[in-house]
């Protein structure tokens, strides 16, 4: 099963400055485990805009797209047997103690997948 982890930043947070040689040692880890099979970080939410269709108009506004103070911050795709073996492993990431760590399964977009 395929899922998606996302890692959501939240400013109310004070874990300290994150330890990057942890987090990389996590994902070189799971990599070698065979359950990441990509990560990345995402650009600053100063450098984010949202595009919305309202009524045939195009809204593009500056920012993360939810009225939050917590924004993703990036994500990892991870082939995991199910939901409970992602938890699992979300419980591991240094990342979790500065945020937040949300999975999701990915619903394929077509029938029979």
């Amino acid at each position: 099963m395929e899922i998606m982890m996302f890692v959501v930043a939240d400013p109310d947070v004070d874990a300290g400055p994150v330890d990057e040689e942890a987090v990389a040692e996590w994902d070189r880890l799971r990599a070698e485990q065979g359950v990441l099979t990509r990560a990345m970080r995402l650009r600053p939410i100063d450098e984010t805009v949202t595009v919305r269709v309202r009524g045939g108009e195009t809204i593009v506004t500056d920012g993360p797209f939810t009225e939050s103070k917590e924004w993703i911050a990036g994500y990892d795709v991870l082939e995991l047997p199910d939901l409970d073996a992602a938890v699992e492993l979300a419980k591991g990431d240094p990342l979790a103690r500065h945020g937040a760590l949300e999975v999701r399964p990915f619903w394929p977009l077509h029938q029979g997948e």
